[in-house]
């Protein structure tokens, strides 16, 4: 029984997205492993607060994260 667990920053996904992803990697496993391990295909989203993720020393938060998305910061 595979458990993905997906770690996002607190505020950034919406509820609809945070679906998406559960439906679409739960869909990526069974096109791996097969049909019957669907309902046994586990996916865990956590959320992390706002500044509480670092990447190469430096805490990103919310407004870090949206800024990516939409190409105006370079990480």
């Amino acid at each position: 029984m595979p458990l993905l667990n997906v770690k996002l920053i607190e505020g950034v996904f919406t509820p609809a997205q945070k679906q998406e992803m559960i439906r679409k990697l739960t869909d990526t496993m069974v096109s791996i492993e097969g049909e019957n391990l669907r309902s046994v295909t586990w996916v865990v989203i956590e959320e992390v607060k706002s500044g509480d993720w670092g990447i190469g020393g430096n805490a990103l938060t919310v407004s870090d994260v949206k800024a990516l998305a939409e190409g105006r910061v370079k990480v």
